[in-house]
């Protein structure tokens, strides 16, 4: 059963890791990342894009798979489906179809707004025991065609919006999706550390789990960060098993063309970085 992610963030804050959302994108990416989770007794978070949603035919059809997964593959520790970088209409969609957690990214509008909408959707999901997620500051660079320069969140405003009962904060420290410039500047621990001063024991989100150095992400976890998402680094390690694959024409030997056949070196590399991660976040054993 699909649970909220307060639990398995307040146990992860106060115990200094982090729990991974891994983003899925089709049924070979939540089955691996359901059977790592489950093979290494780690709680997960299943991240949901609304692009991701929409391709795999909108959000009913993601928490019937994951459901279904769930008890099919005897999947006991804790799993949450979270609504990543949601819009206001795509959060009260997820909320409808049965996801059992939330992100409302507000970070665009203006800070009267998004305290507004921040506040409705944290009623609803308190009455329906949903977790929910707030942005403050943009997460720099592309995901699903919203662009942020990976400005940093002003501790202030992060105080405001954890002040109206959100479960967890995403703020901006310099981070950004999908592969890193050369010229990045690294993660702002002076902001990270402002801002939990700021919120106390709420659970802190790095978004753009993807290529930030090991030392990073663990100062990160020391200073209050309890959720890591990632998503471009599984994206990475399935093309190039898939790649592999066929430029060592395997696709041609025997029935080598059954996507069962043909997906299946791309999935196990999945896998392989999910149990990285959980490794690095020291989620392993932590359900």
């Amino acid at each position: 059963m699909l649970v909220s992610a307060e639990e398995m963030l307040t146990k992860a804050k106060a115990g200094r890791y982090a729990v991974g959302q891994f983003n899925i994108n089709n049924l070979e990416w939540t089955k691996a990342i359901l059977l790592t989770a489950q093979e290494l007794n780690s709680p997960v978070i299943l991240g949901v894009s609304e692009g991701a949603g929409k391709y795999m035919c909108g959000y009913k059809t993601v928490v019937g798979m994951v459901n279904g997964m769930l008890e099919e593959l005897n999947i006991t520790v804790p799993v949450a489906l979270h609504l990543d970088h949601g819009s206001y209409e795509g959060a009260k969609a997820c909320i409808e179809a049965g996801f059992s957690s939330i992100m409302f990214d507000g970070s665009h509008y203006p800070i009267e707004e998004n305290v507004e909408k921040t506040k409705e959707l944290v009623a609803i999901c308190k009455e329906k025991g949903m977790s929910i997620e707030a942005e403050v500051g943009s997460i720099g660079g592309e995901e699903d065609g919203v662009v942020g320069a990976g400005e940093c969140a002003d501790p202030d405003e992060c105080k405001m919006i954890a002040d109206l009962g959100v479960t967890m904060l995403a703020a901006g420290i310099g981070n950004i999706h999908g592969k890193y410039p050369d010229n990045w500047a690294g993660l702002s621990f002076e902001t990270l550390d402002a801002v939990q001063q700021k919120t106390g024991s709420m659970p802190l989100v790095l978004h753009g789990g993807t290529g930030i150095p090991a030392d990073m992400i663990q100062k990160a976890i020391s200073l209050g960060v309890s959720k890591i998402n990632v998503n471009t680094e599984c994206q990475l390690s399935f093309q190039e098993a898939t790649r592999k694959y066929i430029e060592d024409g395997k696709d041609k030997e025997g029935k080598g063309f059954d996507p069962r056949k043909l997906l299946a070196p791309g999935t196990e590399a999945i896998k392989a970085t999910v149990k990285e991660k959980m490794e690095l976040f020291g989620s392993v054993g932590k359900a």
